[in-house]
């Protein structure tokens, strides 16, 4: 992505910067810096490339690609072997997001910026924030899991780009005129400081469950990494969503004005569930200034919630609340997000990137009173993540009347170790079956269920292919389920 031509600093202007939060010494010329980047292939004429070293890779060792490619100045932790203008830093990671700030204008101050975090919850919250800004309201866009369509700001391989990236993006859109951006802030991103350099209007919380602990090893661990979120550093204003107990506890901790929304009678913004449907949901927010009513296409209690989140942050930022209700109304589904597939037989077919303990859980007691048959769920567990959770996510699984255990995305490990973890947390008395095939675990699903059953396709979501040590096959759980409902239609009478 090309950088905006008023992206100009001198590299005593970054060192300034810099100095604020980290010691830095500026060596050499006090060159023009055009640009930030980490990766050395990226460098273009004027950059400033900083050398970070990584859990496999030390970019020390690119510094000369990166000159000979146009880099005016280097940022590391160590000097350079060539000479070169640079600044001697103690933490380039950390430094990166706030040196692109700097180059870039610091973006985030020109705009509405609103930080999501939480287990589960964001994407979906992210866009309901662009639905409910428009018009009047100015145009939103969304940094995060699934937000390709949005202005621009491309899907990232993570859900939170690097620091010097989510700057070029920001850039990009104050000079597209782009009035607020929705960014999604993983655990990882505060740990490795993805967002540094970003000013938030205000920060939400959706909610905590076991995951990532690959990464983080405890729950405390990944608690508190969330929770660095919730300070003056980053935002002067909160929004929380207190039915969770790690939400209670953030809401007690958080050092800036905290808005508590959820159930309870005491919370700031109470939520009061309306009756579903699989077409949506309908609910009231109750607040000092009276009440609400609202609906949304996006059926389940969990997405009632994300909409209570997201309309008391479309407030703080000055979105019109009644506007924002009736953009809500009529939002188009996220993508993996409780989509259902339409069926030429009437069942409900669900795809929902549900992928945790909890997640899977939800999905399947929200979908339970809407049918009157049977749940039947299709799941694995992704390999090369979090290994504990797979026990639990069996365990989850067996909440529906009947599971499929298959493989998700294996990566470099042995799927059928990963489907073996997943039904160790298996009752003994639950009906499930393992189908290693994806495509066959759907077909028989499908087969099953009569028009009275909801099929629960779970874990990939908006995915477009499914991941294995050797290969990688283009698979899309929704795809591949219009094609087996076609292709059992033409086969049963």
């Amino acid at each position: 992505m090309a950088s905006s031509t008023k992206a100009r600093r001198t590299l005593s202007e970054i060192a300034s910067a810099v100095a604020a939060r980290q010691q830095v010494r500026h060596v050499g010329q006090d060159v023009v810096v055009g640009d930030v980047h980490m990766d050395s292939r990226h460098v273009g004429p004027g950059s400033l490339y900083t050398a970070i070293r990584g859990a496999r890779v030390d970019g020390h060792r690119f510094i000369e690609e990166a000159v000979a490619a146009g880099a005016v100045a280097v940022a590391v932790e160590e000097p350079p072997a060539i000479q070169i203008p640079h600044l001697l830093l103690d933490d380039s990671r950390a430094a990166l997001g706030w040196m692109a700030a700097v180059v870039h204008d610091n973006p985030s101050t020109q705009l509405g910026t609103i930080g999501i975090t939480g287990t589960n919850g964001k994407t979906t919250v992210a866009h309901m924030l662009a639905a409910m800004a428009g018009g009047a309201d100015g145009d939103m866009a969304v940094i995060g899991t699934v937000s390709a369509n949005l202005h621009g700001a491309a899907a990232s391989p993570r859900t939170t780009p690097e620091a010097s990236t989510t700057q070029r993006i920001l850039r990009r859109l104050v000079d597209q005129g782009i009035t607020r951006v929705a960014i999604e802030v993983s655990s990882h991103a505060m740990e490795m400081g993805r967002v540094n350099g970003i000013g938030f209007d205000v920060v939400a919380f959706t909610n905590l469950s076991q995951d990532h602990l690959d990464y983080h090893h405890t729950m405390e661990a990944y608690y508190q990494a969330k929770a660095k979120l919730f300070s003056e550093q980053w935002a002067p204003h909160a929004v929380i969503w207190v039915d969770d107990p790690y939400g209670r506890r953030l809401a007690a901790e958080a050092t800036m004005q905290v808005t508590t929304v959820g159930t309870r009678p005491d919370a700031d913004v109470q939520v009061v569930y309306g009756r579903g449907s699989p077409s949506g949901s309908v609910f009231e927010l109750i607040t000092a200034n009276g009440k609400i009513g609202y609906s949304s296409p996006l059926a389940g209690q969990f997405n009632v919630a994300n909409a209570a989140i997201a309309l008391t942050c479309a407030a703080i930022v000055g979105i019109d609340t009644r506007a924002a209700g009736r953009r809500l109304a009529k939002m188009v589904p996220i993508p993996g997000r409780y989509n259902t597939v339409e069926s030429p037989t009437g069942l409900w077919v669900v795809v929902d990137y549900a992928h945790t303990p909890d997640a899977i859980r939800n999905v399947i007691a929200e979908t339970r009173p809407q049918i009157e048959g049977k749940v039947i769920v299709v799941v694995g567990a992704g390999g090369d993540r979090d290994r504990e959770k797979r026990p639990l996510m069996g365990e989850a699984a067996s909440t529906a009347d009947f599971a499929f255990i298959t493989n998700d995305n294996p990566r470099s490990e042995d799927p059928a170790a990963i489907r073996q973890a997943v039904i160790a947390g298996i009752p003994s008395d639950a009906a499930f079956r393992v189908e290693p095939d994806r495509r066959v675990a759907i077909r028989r699903a499908l087969a099953m269920a009569t028009k009275e059953d909801a099929v629960l396709i779970l874990g990939k979501g908006h995915e477009t292919e499914q991941e294995y040590a050797e290969h990688i096959e283009a698979f899309e759980d929704a795809h591949v389920a219009r094609e087996e409902m076609r292709w059992l239609k033409e086969v049963q009478p």
